[in-house]
């Protein structure tokens, strides 16, 4: 059943890569279209059932301004999703532009068609991946199966113990999960055959890949986005459990929360992208939200313990990056999560959020009972996240001020 489930892309070569990037290149941007009528009400399904604005708190005029402007935009949003108290409130699809995991390793091919996104459709959530990678890696600590996060890299593998030099015995899984290794990595702005990242798709032994590099920081000093770090956190999960982070995540968290349509894109060699390479259906990115706002439990069972998803969704690294951010201000990073803050009529708010390469996202806002998912298909500007920024402050600023109850 498992493989199945997942995406078998094996037979990617280099040359292949390089004109993939070219054609990426070529591509030209393409506005969204509206799939889907903006203000209607959701349907209802076993996993969701359905509150009309004004049930859930809103201010029903206000929130539809917030979606007809969504179905309108000319930027590439693909879906935009609400739920209050595990109702889900609006659902709104798109169609337009976009780049799948599937192929390519998801390098833009400007003769594919436009992709009209329905709540039945996957989409890549890219490095929303890390997000749920981190929730496996705190259930398998939990049942002593991975070490706790205080531990030293070359410890939980000691293959890699001839790499404990030049500081880098000091690295721990806590380094990894808050991006705050200190090893050198280059991914954000450089172009696609010179950046870490890409050759995470064919380096046969990704762990040493990612740890035999030159230390830029010490670790637990500072940020530095990687997904390398994620990558690695996905090995040692299988070299301790026998399990590949797919495999734990299907009977962990997707099995026992109904999601049964997904697929996680594997590199060259098999082995599940932990970084980057899920895929899933957005009203099952929503049920992270809610997972999130339970404390990590999911209709009256914990399937990740609470002090876990407590670290995970709260700021333990300063990123200094306010890109993701909702007022721009700039951002935190828990456990592979991002975290924040928001003015909420005169209440200054945290959040926690999911980000993947793009503008997907799954947003949540514990105060307010509230988590909001958004998929796009910009992948490599930034601009989209500030768009969605926007929007995602817009339909908290729609909520009236009386409170959701707790369910």
């Amino acid at each position: 059943m498992l493989r199945s489930c997942q995406t078998r892309t094996r037979t990617m070569r280099g040359a292949w890569l390089l004109a993939g990037t070219l054609l990426l290149a070529a591509c030209a941007h393409r506005p969204a279209t509206v799939t889907t009528e903006p203000c209607a009400s959701p349907p209802a399904d076993a996993d969701w059932p359905v509150a009309t604005a004004t049930e859930a708190g809103f201010d029903a005029p206000a929130l539809c301004g917030v979606l007809t402007e969504v179905a309108r935009s000319e930027a590439n949003i693909h879906s935009l999703l609400v739920e209050r108290g595990g109702k889900l409130v609006a659902e709104l699809y798109r169609r337009g532009p976009d780049s799948s995991m599937e192929w390519m390793f998801g390098l833009r091919n400007p003769f594919d068609a436009d992709v009209a996104y329905d709540a039945g459709r996957l989409h890549d959530v890219r490095s929303v991946s890390k997000s749920i990678t981190a929730l496996v890696v705190g259930i398998e600590v939990a049942k002593g199966r991975m070490p706790a996060p205080d531990t030293p890299v070359v410890t939980a593998a000691p293959e890699l113990a001839q790499l404990a030099r030049d500081g880098h015995g000091a690295i721990t899984l806590e380094h990894l999960l808050t991006m705050s290794s200190g090893l050198d990595w280059q991914e954000w702005g450089h172009w696609p055959l010179t950046s870490d990242e890409i050759r995470l798709f064919w380096k046969r032994d990704t762990m040493r890949f990612v740890m035999d590099r030159a230390l830029a920081a010490t670790p637990g000093s500072s940020f530095r986005y990687s997904g390398g770090n994620t990558q690695l956190l996905g090995e040692l999960l299988r070299r301790r459990t026998g399990k590949s982070v797919a495999e734990l995540a299907q009977e962990e968290l997707f099995a026992p929360m109904g999601v049964r349509d997904w697929k996680w894109v594997e590199d060259t060699h098999g082995r599940p992208l932990a970084f980057a390479g899920l895929r899933l259906r957005p009203r099952d990115m929503l049920k992270f939200g809610r997972l999130v706002n339970q404390h990590g439990s999911w209709r009256g069972q914990q399937l990740v313990p609470a002090d876990w998803m407590e670290r995970a969704t709260h700021q333990r690294m300063p990123s200094g990056f306010s890109w993701f951010s909702v007022d721009g201000r700039d951002a935190g990073y828990g456990y592979q999560w991002w975290t924040g803050h928001l003015q909420w009529r005169g209440q200054d708010l945290e959040w926690a959020s999911a980000v993947g390469n793009g503008g997907q996202r799954v947003f949540v806002i514990p105060a307010l009972d509230l988590s909001i998912v958004m998929t796009a298909g910009d992948y490599g500007e930034l601009g989209i996240h500030r768009e969605e920024g926007r929007i995602l402050a817009s339909i908290a600023s729609a909520l009236k001020p009386q409170p959701a109850s707790k369910k």
